[in-house]
């Protein structure tokens, strides 16, 4: 093993930095270095490093010389793209796990499920936890998307989901999280009735609601490049 860590434990930085973009701990464009990350992740440099090159490979981190890392900087350009691969991954992961859901007869407790998720993240809205947001937004998504059983497609959203986090956290900080809606409450109920088409409606306009308020900051914050 890389730097006498074992697959558990590189398993877990992996998990650990990438916990840290998707939540909104490093901001697009900033640059880190490897040493930097591993004090923060209370980690070697050596496991660190390969968690880099699996995030690099994963769209989430890109190198910009002098031994650093960054987040990379959002664009228009970047972000069409991301939103038209998510518009079509995403609903397509919900619509196959409810019809999955559903041949199991376990809709009512996968609808549960998300309830209780859903209630973590109206408190983190209500305290104005900005990493609690990010943190069950994502629980909500993959919980469900993971009940499809698409691990291809998965590993697909996953990676737009590392590439637009950073963005997500910038809007949470500019419009509070008060006013951050969702069409969460519209997914668990097409879940408990079984309906696939409308929870595929349901995260497809979730989706569009959260890059519309990116698309909204690129011009007047952070767009770096264009």
């Amino acid at each position: 093993m890389t730097g006498g860590a074992s697959t558990t434990e590189h398993e877990a930085i992996h998990a650990a930095l990438r916990e840290m973009i998707l939540f909104g701990d490093l901001a697009p464009g900033e640059a880190v270095t490897v040493a930097g990350l591993a004090a923060r992740a209370g980690a070697g440099t050596m496991p660190v490093r390969e968690a880099v090159r699996r995030l690099d490979s994963e769209g989430a981190l890109e190198r910009t010389g002098n031994r650093r890392v960054r987040v990379p900087p959002m664009t228009s350009a970047r972000l069409e793209q991301i939103r038209v691969a998510r518009a079509a991954i995403e609903p397509e992961l919900a619509r196959r796990a409810v019809i999955l859901a559903r041949s199991e007869g376990r809709e009512a407790e996968l609808a549960d499920e998300l309830k209780g998720i859903d209630s973590q993240l109206d408190l983190a809205i209500e305290s104005g936890d900005i990493r609690g947001y990010l943190r069950f937004n994502f629980k909500f998504h993959f919980h469900l998307y993971t009940v499809a059983q698409a691990e291809v497609l998965e590993r697909i959203a996953l990676s737009l989901w590392l590439q637009v986090a950073p963005s997500l956290r910038i809007m949470c900080g500019r419009y509070g999280t008060g006013n951050l809606p969702d069409l969460h409450e519209q997914v668990i109920a097409g879940v408990r009735t079984g309906d696939a088409e409308a929870v595929a409606g349901a995260v497809a306009g979730d989706i569009a609601q959260g890059m519309d308020g990116v698309a909204a900051l690129l011009g007047s914050r952070f767009d770096q490049n264009n």
